[in-house]
């Protein structure tokens, strides 16, 4: 308990820090501010791309999920790897690349696209997983009862799986809500781009602070509206059905344009800005490229995603241990509380621990804990997420009967436990990897002096119009994020040979 009231409140620091800043201004100087015309923009901006784009990544990911794994298409393992691999086109590098081809897409359905294109395998991969968990027979039972795929789906399937959807859901609203490169290159201006804003040009902390509060506002209402869809019934249980797969729906006539549908899913999220990025990194390469500075970021940001990975996954551990073992408002209250900083902009997060750290551990300002600490608070999520999804399959009682049997506390989370979870574990680490390589604001004002990793540099030419130096870096970013890729793909695809 002590541990998860410890991350918890390692977690609240950039909230508290909101607050405080935000009292500064006083309440009259504060309404004034949320009255402007401009915030109203920014709210109707922020809330209307939060909504479509949680919509579309999520029937983008549940639909490419059930195609996979609920029918006949050909080839599914290669559709599989395709439907995975945006998660290794960060959102900016996705935004360079279509800005830099057209600037048509600078526009709300421009952005709700490209956000859409980034973030729905963050639905896919759960509901993937889910799928292949669940028991055929259940739809099979409802398919002789005489209930089309239709009915099937929503009466039977989509509850089954609702709490790996909901899961992804959620963390596609809260990487809305913290976007800023990809938006900010698409010129689409919401709440979290006006809080760059104003910390670069006006210096205004306060009044930025107070737009960080109606983002944790924003995310509040998600994680209520999660807790309140998730419910509380019980999941587990001993063994995972049947160890058959499904038998796949024939598509029939429905195959050429399946199949067309993907193929043009796949080409929209991978071959136009991969496509982009090889010209530019053609006009690039051929105006010079410093080697040893490329080398030099690929070090730092490698090293700074296994840390985060190893440190962040570890940390999520004894969260949902308690959420789901000792469930109650308290360690509800500890859960939901590592959710709202994942909805403040990595710059908020990064001035809550510089201020602390000044103030009360100076030793740590500049440092590579500091930097850790920040990644752990903005990514923690996804790693709680993930552990969480594969602990609530985990019986109780299998644990119950290990300790009647004589296995002391850590044995039986060393030999029961620990096996049943790892898989879990494993995609939190490799979540938070990628997340880690990919961050840009946070790692700007956190990282030590001298450590420069592939995101900055590639934003500090991108940002400039200068797309083909930045070309090389977003290249490497691509390629180190393949591994994670990769393992997650293997990973919610075994999901379901887990007993």
């Amino acid at each position: 308990m002590l541990v998860g009231l410890a991350i918890a409140a390692l977690s609240l620091v950039p909230l508290g820090y909101v607050i405080w800043t935000t009292a500064e201004l006083g309440r009259d100087e504060a309404a004034e501010f949320l009255w402007r015309p401009r915030i109203g923009e920014l709210l109707w901006n922020t809330t209307r791309l939060l909504v479509v784009g949680v919509l579309t990544s999520t029937v983008v990911g549940v639909a490419g999920a059930w195609i996979v794994e609920r029918t006949d298409v050909p080839g599914r393992g290669w559709w599989h790897g395709l439907l995975c691999a945006p998660l290794a086109v960060p959102a900016f590098v996705n935004g360079y690349g279509w800005v830099s081809t057209t600037h048509a897409v600078q526009s709300y359905w421009g952005a709700v696209m490209v956000v859409t294109l980034s973030y729905y395998p963050l639905v896919y991969l759960p509901t993937v997983a889910a799928l292949r968990r669940l028991d055929p027979s259940v739809e099979e039972v409802a398919t002789a009862l005489g209930k089309g795929v239709g009915a099937v789906f929503l009466r039977v399937t989509l509850p089954a799986i609702s709490p790996a959807v909901l899961g992804g859901a959620l963390l596609v609203g809260l990487h809305l809500l913290a976007e800023y490169g990809a938006l900010q290159l698409l010129n689409y201006p919401t709440l979290t781009t006006a809080i760059l804003q104003q910390y670069a040009t006006v210096f205004n902390g306060p009044a930025a602070t107070l737009l960080a509060l109606v983002l944790v506002t924003f995310c509040l209402l998600l994680l209520g509206l999660e807790l309140l869809l998730r419910g509380r019934r019980p999941r587990a249980r001993v063994g995972a059905g049947t160890s058959r797969t499904a038998t796949p729906l024939r598509l029939g006539r429905l195959r050429p344009a399946v199949v067309g549908g993907l193929a043009g899913l796949a080409v929209w999220s991978l071959g136009v800005p991969l496509a982009a990025l090889v010209r530019w990194l053609a006009r690039g390469t051929s105006a010079g490229l410093d080697t040893a500075e490329l080398t030099s970021a690929i070090w730092s940001t490698l090293s700074l995603a296994l840390l985060a990975g190893v440190v962040t996954t570890a940390a999520a551990v004894p969260v949902v241990w308690l959420t789901v073992r000792h469930r109650g408002l308290l360690t509800t209250a500890i859960e939901r509380s590592v959710y709202t900083a994942s909805a403040l902009p990595g710059i908020v997060i990064a001035l809550a621990l510089v201020t602390v750290s000044i103030r009360s551990v100076p030793w740590m300002y500049q440092t590579l804990a500091l930097l850790v600490a920040g990644y752990l608070i903005l990514f923690l999520p996804r790693a709680v997420v993930s552990v969480r999804a594969t602990f609530e399959l985990v019986p109780p009682g299998l644990e119950d009967v290990a300790r009647n049997l004589g296995c002391s506390g850590p044995g039986v989370a060393a030999r029961v436990t620990l096996p049943l979870v790892l898989p879990g574990m494993a995609t939190a680490a490799a979540l938070v990897a990628l997340a880690t390589s990919t961050e840009l604001t946070a790692t700007l004002l956190l990282a030590p002096l001298g450590t420069d990793t592939l995101a900055t540099e590639f934003w500090s030419d991108a940002s400039s119009i200068a797309y083909g130096a930045a070309a090389p870096y977003a290249l490497a970013l691509i390629v180190l994020s393949v591994p994670s890729t990769w393992l997650l793909a293997r990973l919610s695809m075994r999901s379901g040979e887990a007993t």
